[in-house]
């Protein structure tokens, strides 16, 4: 089985990454055959790694005892379909890279690259489009091409092994692990017994994406071997998880502003103003990103002209929430056709986000570890590519005015950063320019003559 990375950097650059020189072939011995790392493409600027795993499937029979079994034991997919056995590969040759540790590159391992990863020979005995639902909401693009049985006999029809290719900006590190995590899940035929260190084998390597990720349950209980008792452990875990994840905080978020902010009820004028910006636009669909409550979207319910209104937000708990407050059940039909909350993550590509006229980000970036940007940024303004964007955040430079806020203090415990009016507009301008839009800002709240506004607003238009 073959795995090939090709990524935009020089061919020095890319052993380090990787640990493994450049100029030689490396051999492994696992308990199931060898693998080996070489590189068959190396110029400055673009190179390619390649790690080909050679399992021997009579020596695993044999190895474990099985003896003389049946045909299939001996005569199967194991040494060229990628599988659970190219997981343990990785682990165990590309442990470093997979920690993204380089000492002499650790810059370099710690952001994101232009990455391809080609598995020339992958199995999806299910649906081939849950291929799809695996890489492409972590952010890349896939292409996948159906193998043939055999060429020489196309009436056999086609095979259940596609050659895949995914592309995307990520850290070395995150691809692989991706790699790691999935290929097990479609592999039906694994090799391994699930048990409770698969479970945290599992959540070690899912940390930071999988407990967002819009398949985690069909992911969890795919790689768990459909062990329902593990699977519930794990998916437990990883709610318990989700409820600490800077995004789903927005309910507590709101709370604990609104106490700040509450003299001014900032929180209103910022609906309006959002509003008022989306009416100026002429837009008739929106999408409200990290929607918490739905504070906006029943602003939006009131004016007949936005005829489709849709919140997403990474918890369960705050959608719950949402629905209870804005009275879902109760509505009309007429009402309850125009609204739809959607449960997701900001910094995972995903095809729901497409089609609308607008999305709004109310007081949400600044939730994000700032390394998270580059994602978010992505997937709203380059694949779900509305023809609005509005983007509120607090002014830092306002919070000296609040009495309440100790000096240095962020307006909330879960805020990554708060920006002044300059870093707001460099990071609007550069994003705008990126991906082909213009902006304007507007301010929100009484302004001040000396720190301004005490929240943004950027609306970006194309």
């Amino acid at each position: 089985m073959l795995l090939t990375i090709r990524a935009a950097v020089s061919g020095t650059d890319l052993g380090y990454l990787l640990h493994k020189n450049p100029s030689r072939l490396h051999t492994f011995d696992l308990p199931f055959g060898k693998a080996h790392v070489f590189y068959p493409h190396l110029t400055e600027t673009v190179s390619e790694a390649a790690l080909l795993v050679d399992v021997n499937p009579v020596g695993l029979v044999r190895g474990s005892g099985g003896g003389e079994g049946l045909l299939d034991q001996y005569v199967n997919d194991r040494p060229y379909a990628a599988c659970s056995f190219l997981s343990v590969a990785i682990a165990r040759v590309l442990r470093s890279a997979m920690a993204g540790a380089s000492k002499e590159r650790q810059e370099l391992a710690d952001q994101p690259l232009d990455l391809e990863a080609r598995m020339p020979a992958l199995p999806c005995k299910g649906h081939p489009e849950f291929l799809r639902e695996l890489f492409c909401p972590l952010g890349y693009s896939l292409t996948a091409v159906r193998l043939a049985l055999d060429e020489r006999f196309p009436e056999w029809g086609d095979s259940p092994y596609y050659s895949v290719t995914i592309a995307g900006r990520a850290r070395l590190r995150d691809l692989l692990t991706h790699i790691y995590v999935l290929t097990p899940v479609l592999d039906s035929d694994k090799h391994y017994w699930a048990g409770a260190d698969e479970v945290e084998k599992l959540l070690k390597r899912g940390e930071g994406w999988l407990a967002t990720h819009p398949a985690k349950e069909a992911i969890t209980r795919r790689y768990l071997r459909h062990d329902s008792r593990l699977t519930r452990d794990a998916l437990r875990r990883l709610l318990d998880d989700e409820a600490v994840d800077p995004e789903a905080n927005a309910a507590a978020h709101a709370r604990t502003e609104e106490d700040l902010e509450r003299p001014s009820r900032l929180w209103e004028q910022r609906i309006g103003a959002v509003v008022a910006a989306l009416r100026a636009e002429g837009v008739g669909s929106v999408v409200d990103l990290g929607c918490g409550e739905g504070k906006l979207i029943r602003a939006l319910l009131e004016d007949r002209g936005f005829e489709r209104i849709a919140g997403m937000d990474v918890s369960w708990r705050v959608l719950e929430l949402a629905r209870k407050r804005l009275r879902l059940e109760q509505m009309s039909p007429a009402l309850r056709q125009r609204v739809e909350l959607i449960h997701g993550a900001l910094t995972y590509r995903d095809e729901r986000l497409s089609g609308f006229d607008a999305a709004t980000l109310v007081e949400v970036i600044e939730h994000l570890d700032p390394a998270r940007l580059a994602a978010l940024e992505r997937v709203v303004f380059e694949f779900a590519r509305p023809r609005v964007v509005v983007v509120t955040t607090p002014n830092s430079e306002y919070n000296v005015r609040f009495p309440t806020l100790r000096v240095g203090a962020k307006r909330h415990d879960d805020h990554r950063f708060e920006w002044t009016r300059a870093e707001f507009s460099r990071w609007a301008c550069a994003t705008a320019e990126r991906f082909g839009y213009a902006v304007r800002f507007l301010p929100i709240g009484p302004e001040d003559a000396e720190v301004g506004p005490p929240t943004q607003m950027g609306v970006f238009t194309r």
